[in-house]
């Protein structure tokens, strides 16, 4: 597919070549065949997936939808419109692009159904919401190519599930249109490749691979004083990254959370003596809000920008000079996602800094950098299709047109993650869709689907398309509550439980604000603005855990005294003392220390798989004790290892570990927590059982959770084998407790378990013990200066002299 004299000339005009692997993509194109594009970023990786449409659409012009683009990030879609338009425009190609997504008027998204632009721009959910209308068929008649931005970001998860079901609808409607993937981190481009295909089929997508660009310039910021013990917010630097704000013309900050960038954009804003403007940016804020921080940054009139993942991909600025990620980054992949914000060229180095919270986090930030140098990717673990998302798409369909079950079925199956999907499993989920199930079949409000007089089904009454359409989603928040100031102007979102806890004079920081609750109305907190000292808020949720593979490498420093050199002298001395007074573990081991302390007996072990799994461990051991009689009083866990603290001494762990824990008590952990509870409350409102909101009316948090408690429990009563239970547990087990890593760790403890009886607390476990008492389930950001305090105290036993 040769370039023609516009596109020539505009290359040349900016001094810029075509890369190999953008003329390899408009070979594959050429050829008619799927492709996945793995390319570093700056190196032109957009424009590569977007090349073989443009030069299509100039050499036959059409006034026909050609090109769908679909990113994971409403932010992204509008930087890619405003990133093609100017070269269309600098080239007088006819092509038009446009965006679509929720913030998108209504009087456009009709107009774009009737007369859609030639490339339109958009995100999973407004792609299903689109194939949920009767004109979606004439839409895509003509569609020749879908480009799939930043794929890793949503392929193995449930909004990943719902675009390849939407891409097995688009093949139905236009079978040879092209599937195009892009990512620049991505460890196992085959797995792609088959979620990617038609059909499942890895052989049928040509992987093309990117020039190599610059190695990274990474560097791990370290205190003035010693690395701390413990917290994980890295505010103790918030002089030294102010210095390097003002040194560089625009810097991103990154932190994991939204509390922590609200808590690190307050730190900074007090130590900006030079009054630089600095702005803030995540999920939970209005959307203006966001929308004024990206024009701002695009625009040059931002020294820096706090934000979350909300900013982790694609967002094109060019004059980022440095990205500085606040606490560990968790991943290699993430990392370099990150990186990438900053330069956005492919032939110059990106500059980083990690600015590690304490020293487990210093080991990990080392070996984040240790794996980006080797060209070490994050694997991801794709599952079995979820059925609430599933049961959405049918609804979809069912609202643009009748069907007949086999048809749809046999079209379901060609999307990757619904390959296991049969005909006793779909009859199941129609029989959801169609009125509920069972024990919910005599109920009117649940009967959506009827025959059509075909041997098909229809939508039974024409008011639950718009229905379905106003409460499709994937994402389910937590209940939120609205942040207003008294004149109406919306701040943006924090959740319910937090708000709860506020009353009238209490101030909390938002939004970059300090804001004191005037009143609370319903759902809204009205506020002002103060300059009392605030809280921060608390946010729920899964927590970013530590990587498998970042994982292994940490255990490989503790076992290696020879990679400590290059480490601070504090932290060698940490690790020294640790292997004097206890044991340092080798890979594949499990090491488990008992010692009392104040009293109490200390069982403290070092699996290093994550929040999530050691959370999910915590528990289940520890009911395991109270069965044994060993009394124990609680537990915590981090990252990399749990502690539970009992009135009588563990003197064989191995026995509160071996895997039949998974099977006894898991399932009876799982049934009485609220775990079980929330993942259904998540899949009723996927699935479609409940709905959130109605015509010119929203229901609160608290209403969805009543009706979808209600009706859980009327479902465990009478029909305990109803689909949506089925998949409240597949994500209970998954998602919220981490099950696959718990597997792997109880299979390690079997064979490897070292057990070390000591008389006091050991280096090893001060980090996490500093926990004790100062962090709950649902708040991770953790007053660091009260951390510092504790850890003072036990680092002082765990370090003195023997």
């Amino acid at each position: 597919m040769p370039l023609s004299t516009p596109f020539t000339d505009w290359f040349a005009t900016r001094g810029w070549r075509v890369r190999r692997h953008q003329a390899e993509m408009l070979a594959v194109a050429e050829r008619g065949e799927h492709a996945l594009l793995v390319a570093a970023t700056g190196a032109g990786k957009t424009l590569a997936g977007f090349l073989p449409s443009l030069v299509d659409l100039a050499a036959n012009p059409s006034d026909r939808l050609h090109t769908l683009y679909v990113s994971p990030l409403k932010a992204l879609a509008a930087d890619v419109e405003r990133n093609l338009l100017g070269p269309i425009a600098e080239m007088g190609l006819g092509i038009s692009v446009e965006s679509r997504s929720g913030d998108t008027s209504s009087d456009k998204k009709a107009r774009q159904r009737g007369r859609p632009p030639n490339i339109l721009l958009t995100t999973p959910e407004s792609l299903s919401l689109l194939l949920s209308y009767p004109d979606s068929f004439a839409m895509f008649a003509a569609l020749k190519t879908v480009v799939i931005d930043e794929i890793h970001a949503f392929a193995p998860g449930k909004r990943g599930d719902l675009l390849s079901l939407a891409l097995s609808r688009l093949q139905a409607i236009a079978p040879d249109f092209r599937r195009v993937g892009l990512s620049a981190t991505i460890a196992d481009p085959a797995q792609y490749a088959a979620w990617l295909a038609p059909d499942a089929d890895a052989r049928a997508v040509t992987l093309v691979e990117g020039e190599p660009g610059a190695d990274p310039d990474i560097r791990i910021l370290l205190p003035e004083g010693a690395v701390p013990w413990a917290g994980h917010s890295g505010r103790y630097a918030v002089h030294q990254v102010m210095a390097q704000i003002a040194k560089n013309r625009t810097t991103i900050i990154f932190c994991n959370t939204r509390g922590l960038a609200e808590l690190i954009f307050q730190e900074l804003w007090k130590v900006n003596d030079l009054s630089l403007p600095i702005a803030i940016h995540h999920g939970s804020l209005d959307r203006e809000a966001r929308q004024r921080a990206e024009t701002a940054m695009a625009e040059g009139r931002l020294r820096a920008l706090v934000a979350t993942a909300s900013l982790d991909l694609g967002l094109d600025w060019g004059d980022v000079d440095c990205v500085i990620q606040m606490g560990a980054p968790k991943g290699s992949s993430r990392l370099l996602q990150r990186i990438g914000r900053a330069n956005h060229r492919l032939d110059e180095p990106s500059r980083a800094l990690i600015v590690p919270g304490n020293r487990f986090e210093y080991l990990e930030a080392r070996a984040a950098l240790d794996a980006v140098e080797a060209g070490e990717r994050d694997a991801d673990r794709f599952r079995p299709g979820a059925l609430d998302v599933l049961a959405q798409h049918v609804m979809a369909l069912a609202c643009a047109a009748p069907f007949r079950e086999a048809d749809l079925l046999a079209e379901i199956r060609t999307a990757a993650p619904y390959r296991w999907i049969d005909a006793a499993i779909f009859g199941r989920l129609l029989g959801f869709v169609r009125d509920g199930g069972y024990a919910l079949k005599s109920y009117d409000r649940f009967r959506r689907l009827a025959p059509d007089g075909h041997g098909g089904w229809r939508i039974s009454h024409p008011r639950l398309a718009a229905q379905h359409r106003l409460n499709a989603g994937i994402i389910v928040e937590a209940p939120m509550a609205d942040v207003r100031f008294r004149n109406g102007r919306r701040l943006g979102r924090v959740e319910e439980y937090f708000a709860s806890t506020l009353t009238p004079g209490d101030t909390f920081a938002f939004a970059g604000l300090s804001l004191e609750v005037e009143t609370i109305r319903d759902t809204d907190l009205i506020v002002r603005a103060t300059t009392r000292p605030a809280r921060i808020p608390s946010y729920m949720g899964a927590r970013m855990a530590i990587s498998t593979r970042l994982a292994d490498r940490v255990r490989g420093f503790l076992a290696d005294p020879t990679s400590w050199r290059c480490f601070p002298d504090d932290v060698r001395d940490w690790l020294e003392m640790q292997a004097r007074r206890s044991v340092l573990p080798r890979p594949g081991e499990l090491l488990v220390e008992t010692f009392p302390h104040e009293g109490v007996h200390y069982m403290v072990c070092y699996p290093f798989e994550g929040w999530n799994a050691h959370q999910s461990l915590g528990m289940l051991v520890t009911k395991r004790m109270e069965r044994a009689g060993l009394q124990p009083l609680g537990f915590v866990a981090s990252d990399y290892a749990i502690a539970i603290w009992s009135l009588r001494e563990v003197t064989n762990p191995e026995a509160l570990f071996d895997a039949e824990i998974l099977s006894d008590e898991f399932a009876l952990w799982v049934e009485q927590s609220h775990l079980l509870k929330r993942a259904f409350r998540e899949v009723a409102v996927i699935g479609g059982l409940i709905e959130r909101q109605h015509p010119g009316k929203r229901k609160s948090g608290r209403q969805v959770t009543f009706s979808t408690d209600l009706i859980f429990d009327v479902l465990k009563k009478y029909e305990p084998d109803h689909l949506l239970l089925e998949a409240a547990w597949a994500d209970a087990r998954e998602r919220l407790t981490d099950v696959a890593r718990l597997g792997d760790l109880l299979d390690r403890a079997a064979g490897t378990m070292l057990h070390r009886a000591l008389s006091r607390i050991s280096p090893l476990a001060v980090p996490v013990l500093v926990l004790i008492g100062r962090e709950s389930v649902a708040g991770p950001d953790v007053d660091d200066a009260l951390l510092g305090e504790a850890a003072d105290a036990l680092a002082a036993a765990a370090m003195s002299g023997d």
